[in-house]
């Protein structure tokens, strides 16, 4: 499954009702540990049918953004059964995020 656009708009209906648990990673398109990060969340949700993956820019969506308390980037939140229930900073390796989703 490919990673899809998390906006305000569409939080509600494609994170917090989702029927399956969500990998949301905060980024900017000039952060540079941000797209370090970005193959290894593309190639999570490619890999792993089971999550959905989403992407929020935080120069887009600030306001949601300050709702979640992000004040560095990259941040991931997984979010289970529509609550928050992992967080992590920073760019890691794609083998430390299998861990930080399975480790739910």
């Amino acid at each position: 499954m490919k990673e899809i656009t998390i906006t305000a708009s569409n939080f509600e209906s494609e994170v917090l009702g989702s029927d399956k648990p969500v990998l949301v990673d905060f980024w900017a398109a000039w952060c540079g540990p941000c797209r370090m990060l970005a193959p290894a969340v593309a190639k999570l949700a490619e890999e792993h049918p089971e999550i959905k993956v989403g992407k929020v820019n935080v120069d887009e969506e600030a306001e949601l953004s300050a709702a979640f308390g992000i004040v560095s980037i990259p941040t991931l939140i997984l979010f289970d059964k529509g609550q928050p229930v992992r967080h992590t900073m920073g760019a890691q390796p794609y083998e430390m995020l299998e861990d930080f989703i399975n480790n739910r």
